[in-house]
């Protein structure tokens, strides 16, 4: 048997960390008595997140089947909430989900996401959990990384002196002067993680995990908002080195709530001249029944990167985005 051009051994080499992390993935799971499901990668509704683009497609078939447009899911999370208000208990999803727009090093339009629903736990335990899934992952190479949790506002006062809750914008832009950045229609938020992106994620340390919880409010996304002054949103990011690895909530069950978000993100996307995208009614009808709950998601590819040692995503697909 004539071995394969030498070129490809890389591509083989990724394939099989792929493999050893997915296994490692379903034992970790396993162990924890959470179970794997499988939900549809194409929906009738679409996610109004304004910085996210999706991808539509069209059904040819009877239209006794529904919508003839169709939505390929940004993320397994709409249908996974679904199965926990019909009782389904802990579950995860490992599987292929999409965002239209970028392609290049750190970014590919299809990609895989690992995505889980602890029942009965906040944010804050669940933290504890992602970390123990990377540190799992990182054992796969041999490695272990030191670990570092803070809040939202503690980052910003420690790293850049500023308080993202009473900061004007004129003070979030300053660090940033010497980035090209147009800042019309920009708002609070967005500088805020143009500080994250440019100044904060960076300097973080390779062999770090680094966990930032309890978001601004006006950043909840579908998260829990916790009274309080300031209010905040019961959320986590997880990074390793400067990559950002995960994104967890204490998961909001208000119906009504989660419609006037998703409202809002349709509002945003009409002032930006985005298109409007259908609300997942399926989802709101059975909201108020999901148990009390917290998830989270977690970008695969990311994570081989780390474990890769590599800044480029291509180099831990079979096949690139430009190569499909």
């Amino acid at each position: 048997m004539t071995p394969p051009p030498a070129t490809h051994e890389s591509t083989f080499a990724a394939l099989h960390l792929r493999a050893r992390l997915y296994a490692r993935i379903r034992a970790f799971f396993a162990e924890r008595a959470v179970l794997e499901v499988e939900t549809p990668i194409l929906s009738v509704a679409g996610n109004t997140e304004p910085n996210i683009e999706s991808f539509a497609t069209q059904f040819s078939g009877h239209v006794d089947a529904g919508s003839r447009e169709r939505w390929l899911r940004t993320s397994p999370e709409y249908p996974l909430k679904r199965l926990l208000a019909a009782g389904v208990g802990d579950c995860y999803e490992l599987g292929r989900v999409f965002r239209n727009g970028e392609a290049g090093r750190r970014h590919n339009p299809e990609f895989t996401m690992l995505e889980w629903y602890r029942v009965g736990w906040d944010h804050r335990r669940l933290i504890d959990e992602t970390i123990d899934l990377v540190q799992d992952a990182l054992a796969l190479q041999e490695r272990r990384a030191d670990v570092v949790t803070r809040s939202y506002r503690d980052w910003f006062l420690a790293e850049l002196g500023l308080d993202p809750v009473t900061a004007s914008i004129e003070q979030l832009r300053a660090p940033l002067a010497d980035v090209r950045i147009d800042g019309d229609g920009l708002g609070r938020d967005d500088w805020l993680d143009l500080l994250i992106t440019h100044r904060l994620q960076p300097a973080f340390p390779r062999d770090r995990i680094s966990v930032i919880h309890d978001f601004p409010a006006t950043q909840c996304a579908l998260a829990k908002i916790r009274a309080g002054e300031p209010p905040l949103a019961e959320r986590f990011e997880l990074y390793l080195g400067s990559y950002e690895l995960a994104n967890g909530y204490h998961e909001l069950n208000d119906a009504a709530e989660q419609r006037a978000r998703f409202e809002r993100d349709n509002a945003r996307r009409r002032e930006r001249g985005q298109r409007e995208l259908p609300l997942d009614e399926r989802l709101l009808a059975v909201l108020d029944a999901m148990p009390a709950c917290a998830g989270v998601a977690l970008g695969i590819e990311r994570l081989l990167m780390c474990l890769a040692d590599t800044d480029d995503i291509r180099d831990v697909l079979a096949f690139a985005f430009a190569d499909a």
